[in-house]
This record gives structure tokens, sequence and C-alpha cells, in this order.
């Protein structure tokens, strides 16, 4: 796609995780009011429902992936790469909470999805767990803990901040602070 389209598909699809982020069962008509396009050029794009919430779920999985590559989670001491990582996620949190706010998003049969040993570069989430278990072994963060539980605990502590911004209990500066502070109280060791 040329530059101007590329950037209108991608303001569609900005639009489109935020406003079925906060209700998954919005019109379409409101995701092109969001994206700033008409109904029709929105149907250029993405003919209809299912190609827009199959595009925006593919998009959303790649924001998640670049922004845990953008944090360099494999550099420096683990506290410093948690914190990065931390700061990285919030910064894609409207993608966040699409993606895992609703069920239906992602709700595929194990069967459908792909063999994560056919990979060929480690996934986010595997990267996320090599770091804390490089963190556990280092005493950074407590070795008690599972590494599962740990990540998942990050996601759940991250997408509770963004939800907080969503709703306008926080601004988007104050999460990242909140959200690291929370974090390491609880995975550092005792």
């Amino acid at each position: 796609m040329s530059g101007p389209r590329e950037r209108t598909r991608a303001a569609i699809l900005e639009a489109s995780a935020v406003v079925l982020g906060r209700n998954h069962d919005a019109t379409l008509p409101a995701v092109a009011e969001a994206a700033g396009v008409g109904r029709t050029t929105l149907h250029r794009y993405f003919p209809d429902r299912e190609s827009l919430l199959s595009a925006t779920t593919a998009d959303s999985l790649a924001a998640v992936e670049q922004a845990v590559t953008d944090a360099a989670i494999e550099d420096g001491s683990p506290v410093d790469a948690m914190r990065r990582l931390v700061a990285a996620m919030v910064s894609v949190g409207d993608r966040l909470i699409y993606l895992f706010g609703d069920p239906r998003v992602l709700g595929v049969d194990d069967d459908d999805c792909p063999d994560e040993d056919a990979q060929p570069e480690p996934s986010a989430d595997q990267r996320v767990i090599q770091m804390i278990k490089r963190g556990q072994a280092e005493g950074a963060f407590d070795d008690q803990l599972t590494p599962d539980w740990i990540q998942q605990t990050l996601w759940a502590l991250v997408y509770t901040g963004c939800e907080a911004v969503r709703n306008g209990e926080l601004t988007r500066h104050a999460v990242v602070p909140m959200v690291t502070r929370t974090l390491e109280g609880g995975i550092r060791p005792a």
C-alpha cells in the first residue's frame, strides 16, 4: 500500500482497537468516526466486521510484539528490563485492552494455534519468560515464584493500569511508576 493508504489503514486499526476495546459490540460507523474516516472509506479497507476484527487482532498482536522488541528486555539488568517492558506495554495499552478485555477476541482453540516450536524467533511471551528466569538466576526476582506467575502478574498489573487510564482514574504518565512499584514490591526476593 502507498503511504497515505497505509496511514489510513493504520488509523482505522488503531481506532478499532480503542473503540472495540471499550465495547466489543460497537458499530462500524463508531469505528469510522473515531478513525476520522467515512463509513465508505472504512468499507473499502475492511468490507465487513469480521475482516476488521481479524485485522485489528493481528495488528494489535503485532503492536504488542513490537513493544516487547523495542523494550530490549534482553539487555541490561533484569530490573531495568522489566521497567522498560512495563513502559512499552503501557504504550500499547489500548491494544492490550482490546486483545484481553473480551474473551471472544483471542478465543482460539489450542488446535488452531501455530506450533510455537516452529517459530524461528521466540514469541514475546517466551522472551518475557526468559527475562524473568534471568532475573531469578541473578537474584533480582523471587525464585520462589514461578516465571509464569510473575508474567501473569505483570500482564494483570499492566492491564489494570491501562484500564485505570481508560476510565480516567489515572494519567498514562502515572501508570508506569505505579505498576512498576507494585510489581517490584511483589517479585523481589524476601
